[in-house]
């Protein structure tokens, strides 16, 4: 009985020994981290950015997953991350509906759930971080209608439309080019990827024998049509406009002269840390976070572009 007290009494002080930190040890804090793909450039910088911003916090371990276009194995990643018993879980969902019942099913177990860039249905997350891509496909809008000088026409190819941020970007820019003579003969769901835009482009370039601009719903989508127009010898006779504006890709190439412009949309990456470790010490974090948006020409560029209007 003696025997059994003392390793009861053992086994109490082990588990406090594991469980409390020691006078003056920094709590250490795991984040599981979903990306919906890496198959996009935008994609690795946001994961890049989280890695970035959390290398400056030793408390924080943040373990990465990537779902590969898979609603599936992401639902999948979040159930692992409940399982696991991570204390904060990012995800940037593939698609809203598919995503919402996992996100829901940790944010009840008590997890926070910081949603980047693609939002789920309802309102069962604790942060959501993102631009405002109805305003960028807006401005976009109103900034083709104003080079093509009210009218022309135009190719739209559109980002995966059954995620929020293709349907945002294409209603933004129907509201931008509303009341305008812009006409869209040709409309395409490339679904973000390059090699998609470029086989879409090619369908356009081959029903219509003259075409004024492409509007993609992301850089990727953009240098696809350029490159089917300049296998088909017609790249001068249209201009190309595109979103996301990473530095080493958008604004490239608006410096090469192969976008016209490219519109801002940031990673979040940063921020989502910087809110996980607001939740994670206790503090309030916004509920939503909105993040500010550019649009790079060639005349702004070495300037750093030029912000959007709120």
């Amino acid at each position: 009985m003696k025997h059994l007290t003392c390793l009861t009494l053992f086994t109490i002080l082990l588990t406090a020994t594991i469980s409390l930190p020691s006078y003056g040890q920094q709590h250490r804090w795991t984040i599981g981290m979903s990306q919906c793909n890496l198959g996009e450039p935008w994609r690795v910088q946001m994961n890049a950015d989280i890695k970035k911003a959390a290398e400056a916090h030793p408390e924080l371990t943040v373990i990465f997953k990537d779902a590969q276009n898979d609603n599936l194995r992401q639902g999948a990643h979040v159930e692992e991350f409940i399982r696991a018993g991570v204390d904060l879980i990012i995800i940037s969902p593939k698609e809203a509906a598919p995503l919402t019942k996992p996100v829901s099913a940790a944010f009840k177990k008590g997890i926070p759930v910081i949603v980047l860039d693609r939002r789920v249905l309802g309102n069962e997350y604790t942060c959501f971080i993102g631009a405002d891509n109805k305003r960028i496909g807006k401005a976009a809008g109103a900034w083709i209608a104003k080079l093509l000088g009210g009218k022309g026409r135009v190719v739209e190819l559109k980002g995966l439309m059954t995620s929020t941020p293709g349907q945002d970007r294409n209603a933004g820019f129907r509201e931008g080019i509303k009341g305008t003579g812009i006409d869209i003969i040709f409309e395409a769901d490339m679904k973000w990827l390059e090699p998609n835009a470029r086989k879409e482009m090619e369908s356009a370039l081959a029903r219509f024998p003259v075409i004024d601009l492409v509007y993609a719903h992301n850089d990727p989508g953009a240098h696809g049509a350029y490159l089917a127009a300049r296998a088909a010898g017609r790249e001068k006779k249209m201009v190309f406009v595109g979103i996301d504006a990473l530095p080493q890709e958008g604004q490239m190439y608006v410096k090469q002269g192969l976008l016209a412009a490219s519109f801002e949309y940031p990673t979040g990456g940063r921020e989502a840390i910087e809110n996980a470790l607001l939740i994670l010490s206790g503090k309030t974090a916004p509920r939503e976070v909105t993040l500010r948006s550019r649009v790079f020409t060639k005349d702004n560029l070495a300037g750093g572009g030029e912000w959007l209007s709120n």
